[in-house]
């Protein structure tokens, strides 16, 4: 059947590496958005200054764009089994590395562990299941759903765990990180999957994917949803607080409140993701990102805030795998196709919130904020255009 669900045209072994994908998934929505929750609390015991706070943010950005690469070429020689595994492990050194030391260069070599795992992790996950799922936009949007939830129970883990045992609460939820680490591990490790270091052409292993228009079209997309994603989650919060909007406590509700109705969002696009083409999806979705962010600037009043950020994730939610299911099968005909995807959008997502924070220095955080907009008109411009490219095939192909 034509909307039969991708889940159900699997067989055992698939749908085991789809779960499997789809838990450990969420243990990466947990850790990489824990970070933010854990930093002060870490920054008052170790006595760490505003300038190392960030260089450790930076440090985590910067490995998950280095993991670009590795993930694209280690499977290569090792296998992808054996690659995930072992890259897998950094998460766990990374956050007893922060449990176990104050030293700044340690800390910093911490972050950035955790960055290479989130990163080569993602760009796994996104590959097998797109793989798995044929290139299904309802499974990659479940899988990102997914990180969703993760990331929506990572401040109430913190929160549990300093109620429990106060300033050192943060080191339980860091110990409960590496537990979780070592599970996805261990479920990596019963994966069917081939043993890619001996099958892969040398032909393949190349970047002739570069030169599809499609591929350079989604990169863009992804540059400039990356550019807007991360500055806006890093940035939101300290918005509203410097321009007196709203109370910090506010602020933190309704950063919930946007990973909540990303969340709402994803499992609405992988609803709809197999029913409608992918050009609309994308078009729909990123034309309301443009609108519902112009109308979170252009107000302080809370409902209106309140209805904008709720808009706002919604119409974000499905942009990442929608994207990346577009060009699906040039991620499956070349090994580092999805690496070089996560690596141009890591760019965005370290650049972008610089820029932003510069000219937040220099003419004020309104106009910093005013600077995404830039951002996602950018991508939507990306979208028209990849419409576009798709519509001049369909005519290519009537006039044959």
């Amino acid at each position: 059947m034509k909307n039969q669900s991708f889940y159900t045209q699997l067989n055992k072994d698939q749908k085991y590496i789809l779960n499997c994908c789809f838990f450990v998934f969420a243990v990466n929505g947990l850790y990489a958005m824990i970070l933010g929750s854990l930093l002060p609390l870490m920054s008052i015991e170790y006595g760490l200054s505003n300038t190392v706070s960030g260089g450790l943010i930076s440090a985590h950005q910067a490995g998950n764009l280095i993991s670009g690469f590795i993930a694209g070429v280690l499977p290569l020689y090792l296998g992808r089994k054996k690659s995930i595994i072992f890259l897998c492990s950094f998460v766990v050194m990374g956050f007893l590395i922060m449990i176990l030391t104050g030293n700044p260069i340690l800390l910093i070599l911490g972050f950035l562990f955790t960055g290479l795992s989130r990163g080569s992790i993602s760009n796994f996950n996104n590959t097998v299941v797109n793989e798995v799922s044929n290139s299904s936009p309802a499974a990659l949007n479940v899988l990102h759903s997914i990180f969703a939830v993760g990331a929506l129970i990572s401040p109430f883990l913190v929160i549990l765990s300093s109620s429990i045992s106060g300033e050192l609460g943060w080191k339980i939820a860091a110990s409960m990180i590496i537990v979780l680490a070592i599970i996805s591990m261990f479920l990596f490790s019963r994966m069917k999957i081939d043993n890619t270091a001996k099958k892969i052409e040398k032909e393949k292993v190349s970047y002739e994917f570069l030169k599809n228009r499609d591929f350079c079209i989604s990169a863009g997309i992804m540059f400039f949803y990356l550019c807007a994603e991360a500055t806006i989650n890093g940035w939101m919060v300290k918005y509203f607080i410097d321009s007196n909007i709203m109370t910090i406590e506010y602020a933190q509700i309704l950063a919930s409140l946007l990973w909540l109705v990303i969340l709402a969002g994803r499992l609405t696009c992988a609803f709809w993701g197999d029913r409608v083409s992918k050009k609309l999806l994308l078009l729909a979705t990123s034309c309301g990102t443009v609108v519902f962010y112009l109308l979170l600037l252009s107000t302080h009043n809370l409902k209106v805030i309140t209805i904008a950020i709720m808009g706002l994730g919604f119409s974000m939610a499905g942009i990442y795998p929608t994207t990346i299911s577009t060009v699906g099968n040039i991620i499956k005909s070349y090994p580092m196709a999805m690496g070089v995807l996560l690596m141009i959008g890591g760019i965005g997502a370290i650049i972008m919130p610089i820029i932003t924070g510069a000219l937040s220095d220099v003419f004020g955080i309104l106009a910093g904020m005013g600077a995404i907009v830039g951002a996602i008109v950018l991508m939507v411009i990306c979208v028209v255009l990849n419409g576009q490219g798709n519509q001049e095939k369909k005519s290519m192909l009537v006039m044959k």
